[in-house]
């Protein structure tokens, strides 16, 4: 927690945007979408942080076992409240592709700049091989769960079968029951029977840093009604947005929306790899995207049958490729149970690759 309070503070200084995007939105003669967009999108990134920091305080108050379940039940609430927004719009392509933006950009993106920063300051950095094979198994299982609905798709298409759409949202909710009930057997797992696995993983904040349990609670409120309020002006802009920029909905989703839901975990990572402690940057890397395919995705399949937009998990192939690479690059990092800075290069370069290609990648036919 500790580590998470010194990356917040920096991060902090982007809490002006939210007095920025408040004006910008409610002030008609400074209307503008492009302006309102990239300032919600700022706005949001220390707002994960605060939403972050107040659940780990809140997690310590309660005990390890009640503690964890709130850790793994929060842990990416600011990337959900954006999706759940999106999917109430019908930008369904977007909330999609931030899905597997996430599991992406977790793992290349997160655990390859604390490899390279962390790589830079130690030869070698050491974590466990145990644990962290578990957690990749794991997110191996989820991904292929994910995968599966896109190989329907392109079957069911070959074969020219009637009722595809229908179809593929049966499917969908059978695989979100699936994920969902399996993500509740990873929790008993590591938090109750095989919680040795994972032990050091958590940090102690230090005598003097640490929140009274009204206080992180109040945060928590605050900071939660916040990102909720710059996610509205995030999605109601994001159309106008992306086409003054000239991007994608599967760009948006994959590359920007991903990024700014997971910032503040980004520096902790980084923070966490500076100090020599590997276990916990693979932690919050493989964890959120553990999180983001086992929970999120299973959630906002069931929420967007009350919306009235039932929502399929069939990806693009560019997507389903870049989490399938992504998952098999991380299985055979953490086997040997160390990494370095090359290889945190390598992560990163296989990261721009895939945005390169998401960025040329043309837009889905209307």
């Amino acid at each position: 927690m500790f580590t998470r309070l010194q990356s917040l503070r920096s991060l902090n200084l982007l809490l002006v945007f939210i007095p920025v995007a408040l004006a910008i939105h409610y002030y008609p003669p400074w209307r503008n979408d492009l302006a309102l967009f990239i300032c919600a999108g700022l706005a949001i990134i220390p707002l994960a942080g605060l939403m972050g920091q107040s659940t780990e305080a809140l997690a310590l108050h309660f005990g390890p076992g009640a503690g964890g379940l709130l850790n793994a039940t929060f842990g990416n609430a600011a990337e959900l409240i954006i999706a759940l927004f999106a999917l109430s719009k019908g930008l369904t392509d977007v909330v999609k592709a931030s899905i597997t933006g996430s599991i992406i950009g977790n793992v290349l993106l997160v655990f390859g700049m604390a490899a390279l920063g962390g790589g830079c300051r130690y030869k070698v950095q050491r974590f466990n091989r145990s644990g962290a094979r578990v957690s990749a198994t794991s997110l191996s299982l989820a991904s292929i769960a994910l995968l599966t609905p896109t190989v329907f798709h392109v079957t069911a298409d070959l074969q020219r079968a009637r009722e595809i759409p229908a179809l593929e949202v049966h499917l969908s909710l059978a695989i979100a029951v699936v994920l969902f009930l399996t993500y509740g057997c990873v929790l008993l797992f590591s938090l109750v029977t095989h919680r040795q696995l994972f032990e050091g993983r958590a940090e102690e904040p230090e005598p003097g840093h640490r929140w009274t349990r009204s206080k992180a609670l109040l945060i928590l409120i605050i900071s939660t009604v916040a990102v909720a309020v710059m996610s509205e002006f995030l999605v109601s802009t994001v159309e106008t947005a992306r086409r003054m920029i000239g991007l994608t909905e599967v760009f948006v989703g994959v590359i920007v929306v991903a990024v700014i839901g997971n910032a503040a975990e980004h520096s902790t990572a980084i923070l966490a790899a500076l100090k020599d402690k590997m276990d916990l940057s693979l932690s919050i890397a493989v964890g959120s995207s553990l999180q983001i395919a086992l929970f999120v995705a299973p959630i906002l399949v069931f929420v967007s049958y009350p919306l009235g937009r039932p929502m399929d998990l069939e990806f693009s192939l560019p997507e389903i490729t870049g989490v399938a690479v992504a998952v098999y690059i991380l299985f055979q990092i953490s086997g040997d149970g160390e990494t370095n800075w090359l290889e945190g290069v390598q992560l990163l370069s296989l990261y721009l690759i895939l945005g390169i290609l998401f960025f040329y990648l043309p837009p889905k036919p209307e």
